[in-house]
């Protein structure tokens, strides 16, 4: 008897160990995953609405740095992050930063619109499909956050919960890069060039 439990208590360790193995394997290949994008042009063809009925296309961005965020209202990771967007919102818009929120909620609006007034979101949020995660190389996996440069090209992926430093550092590096349209006092756009939307 003393030997079973001996055993069963070693077997136990092996199995936490191996637990733990293939959990730290799984954060490391996601981590691996999380970043370099190679400057692939982001598909500035979306055009989705905004919680007033408003068209919101990504193409206008041009010349601004965009936090492009896939979530949905019943994900756990995208909650810890929203609140560290809306701090970067609030701390770099006039610098010629923008997140933009996609909620991939199958039930659209209807659990979006209470979320957003129960987490007091300032960023802009607009609803999302299948036929947007498609635009995106097929958003499997929530959240999944690009970091789009002022040309309008993804600097940046991040598939999963990154950390909050991640994105600051990665915000900070690219509204240092090379200036894109001139940002009026208002943190808007001076009116110049679209960029061509690629299909």
């Amino acid at each position: 008897m003393l030997l079973s439990q001996e055993c069963q208590s070693r077997r136990l360790e092996v199995t936490r160990k191996l637990l733990l193995l293939g959990l730290a394997f799984v954060m490391a290949s996601q981590a691996a995953s999380v970043c370099s994008a190679d400057s692939k042009p982001a598909n500035l063809s979306l055009t989705l609405q905004d919680i007033d009925g408003k068209p919101v296309k990504l193409s206008h961005y041009k010349g601004k740095v965009v936090l492009l965020d896939f979530w949905a209202t019943w994900c756990p990771p995208c909650k810890l992050e929203i609140p560290w967007f809306m701090d970067l919102e609030r701390k770099d818009k006039y610098r010629g930063f923008e997140v933009l929120g996609v909620a991939m909620d199958d039930n659209g609006w209807e659990d979006v619109k209470p979320f957003i007034a129960q987490m007091k979101i300032n960023y802009r949020v607009i609803a999302g499909d299948d036929a947007t995660s498609d635009k995106y190389g097929g958003v499997e996996d929530l959240p999944t956050t690009f970091l789009i440069d002022k040309q309008g090209k993804i600097a940046a992926i991040h598939i999963g919960l990154a950390g909050r430093k991640e994105f600051e550092d990665g915000v900070e590096e690219l509204l240092r890069e090379t200036p894109g349209a001139p940002v009026d006092s208002n943190g808007g756009i001076v009116p110049a060039a679209v960029m061509v939307p690629n299909e």
